[in-house]
């Protein structure tokens, strides 16, 4: 399950939404599934007019107006994006009118993913109840509960079967539930009622690898300018590939602007020769203004740190480095010219071919349970994609989704990072090839063979996942080296269309056109369960045994004059 968590401070307005046609007119049926027994005494089964949903959210908004209890959090500034601002320091910066705003309204949403159908309201309700048991919102708790219902209303625009949470953040008691690093637990509640409902599990999740997710607001810029990927996918894309083929700081950013976009150093505080960090954006068109995004922002793997383990560590690199950070803060030339400046021979792909067989050797030594050391492989061989389609492919093609894939499986947190040793193989030198070709991808045997190692490698990542118990990450990798890359072979074949996310169709097509299934018994059988249509007629939602009245509101009288510290922030 995909779990999102948000705060605001007008429970009727979310009510109201949840009622209501939705953004894409995709609500239908709204009804409530699980909740404060008061309220599901009234409402468990009708389907929910704008007046329900206006008086469902004054009842779960009382204790809050009767008691008085403020709950507020910081005000962070945000960009178009939706990101929140930062300083130079990295910090996040507070809105300087209005540094605080309202959270007396706590929304989750639990979201299944869109190939595992749909479940009944009665199984929602049961896994509504327990996760909100486990998050110390009822009398579980041992305290006096906050009221909340969980609303159901059809699939989503992707098709994605869902529930919305709406809660009080204050209890019947006037008392705040605490909901300090309420995220968090949600994530490890989820992580656990996935296993116990025979739910897909995500295994991201529980080893801290998956990627960063985007805003809506991202998506909606890059709609209106007619872009074909968002700028944190072109940006990441190009960070790694840049990234891959250097083998210094400063040939690093050097290739960054040398492939038209924007980088800024982060400067330790109080000096200028100490880079701590750096950001880069897309050029803007028609004057707009630049929107930044931090090597941190793009991937875990792409901080400066994590990045400056791969690359020469001298005095005089640091030195080098130093003055191209400082050419690309003031927009000047680069200080000097390195090898990414050399258009290279297409002979020289029989040399990155030899290169990318020699780390498929090297791939075959990592034990399978190595997860950091095969992260580290995954992240480079990704950049090696990256690197390639950053010189032949305008828009995103086969060799970007094979770069992204494979940066999925390289998200590990910088405390679990491999480090290698100094001379470790590292693919360096194709991604370097690859990226300075001339031409573009020729039809040639020296192409297609080091496509095929770098197939290889993906295989060899794909079986590491497998080993791992994360068959759909293996999957996904067989998918894009299977179908996405297997069309440059035979352009002239029309793409399989297959499952965006089972990705069980797995064939490849040969150049005769014949189609010669590839599945595993493991991907037969998961064909088979995504196959079955666990939709089933709705039941009666889950409802806890209490009273269909609400409990009875008793604000003691204030007994201290002064200032009541537990009326701001959270609990802790």
């Amino acid at each position: 399950m995909i779990v999102k968590i948000g705060t605001g401070g007008k429970m009727t307005g979310l009510l109201s939404y949840l009622q209501g046609p939705g953004r894409s007119n995709e609500h239908t049926d709204p009804h409530l599934v699980a909740g404060d027994p008061a309220i599901m005494a009234w409402h468990h089964d009708n389907e929910l007019s704008h007046q329900d949903a206006i008086e469902i959210g004054r009842q779960i908004d009382e204790p809050r107006r009767v008691f008085g209890t403020v709950v507020r959090e910081p005000n962070y500034l945000r960009d178009s994006n939706g990101e929140d601002v930062r300083d130079s320091h990295g910090k996040k910066v507070r809105d300087p009118i209005d540094p605080w705003r309202d959270a007396n309204v706590w929304h989750c949403s639990l979201s299944l993913h869109a190939d595992e159908g749909q479940l009944t309201d009665e199984k929602w309700g049961e896994i509504a109840q327990q996760f909100m048991d486990e998050m110390g919102f009822t009398s579980q708790s041992g305290r006096s509960p906050a009221r909340w219902v969980a609303a159901r209303h059809g699939l989503s625009s992707k098709g994605n079967d869902h529930i919305h949470i709406a809660a009080s953040a204050v209890r019947e008691d006037g008392t705040k539930v605490d909901l300090w690093r309420s995220k968090r637990r949600a994530s490890e509640i989820v992580a656990k009622l996935e296993r116990q409902h025979g739910l897909a599990v995500i295994a991201s999740r529980e080893t801290n690898s998956g990627e960063r997710g985007y805003h809506r607001a991202e998506k909606q810029r890059a709609e209106r300018e007619g872009a074909s990927e968002l700028d944190r996918e072109l940006l990441a894309r190009r960070v790694r590939a840049c990234a891959t083929a250097s083998k210094s700081e400063a040939e690093f950013v050097r290739r960054l602007r040398g492939q038209g976009l924007i980088v800024r150093p982060r400067f330790a505080s109080g000096r200028g020769d100490v880079v701590v960090g750096f950001k880069v954006a897309v050029r803007p068109a028609n004057g707009h203004s630049p929107v930044f995004y931090g090597g941190g922002h793009l991937a875990k793997d792409l901080t400066l740190p994590r990045l400056r383990s791969e690359w020469e560590d001298s005095p005089q690199a640091s030195a080098a480095a130093v003055d191209e950070w400082n050419a690309a803060r003031r927009e000047r030339p680069t200080v000097r010219a390195g090898r990414e400046s050399q258009e290279l021979d297409p002979k020289l792909l029989d040399r990155a071919t030899e290169d990318i067989g020699k780390w498929n050797a090297y791939l075959r030594s990592i034990p399978l349970e190595d997860r950091a050391q095969w992260a580290r492989a995954a992240g480079r061989t990704a950049g090696v994609f990256a690197a390639w389609s950053a010189k032949i492919e305008p828009t995103p093609g086969p060799l970007a989704a094979a770069a992204r894939q494979l940066a999925r499986s390289a998200q590990l947190p910088a405390h679990r990072a491999y480090r290698a040793p100094k001379g470790a193989m590292s693919a360096g030198g194709a991604a370097l090839i690859v990226m300075q070709t001339g031409g573009h991808l020729p039809n040639s045997v020296s192409a297609m063979l080091l496509l095929r190692q770098l197939m290889k490698a993906m295989e060899a990542i794909a079986d590491a996942h497998r080993a791992s118990g994360e068959l759909y990450r293996a999957l996904d990798i067989e998918y894009a080296a299977r179908t996405e890359l297997a069309a440059i072979y035979a352009p002239q074949q029309p793409r399989l269309s297959v499952p965006d996310s089972a990705r069980v169709e797995d064939r490849m097509t040969r150049q005769d056109g014949t189609s010669t299934s590839t599945l595993t018994p493991e991907q037969e059988e998961l064909r088979r369960l995504v196959a079955l249509d666990n939709a089933s007629p709705p039941s009666e939602a889950v409802r806890r045994p209490g009273s269909p009245i609400p409990a009875p509101l008793d604000p003691s009288p204030r007994t201290h004059a002064g200032r009541d510290r537990a009326q701001e922030g959270n609990e802790r």
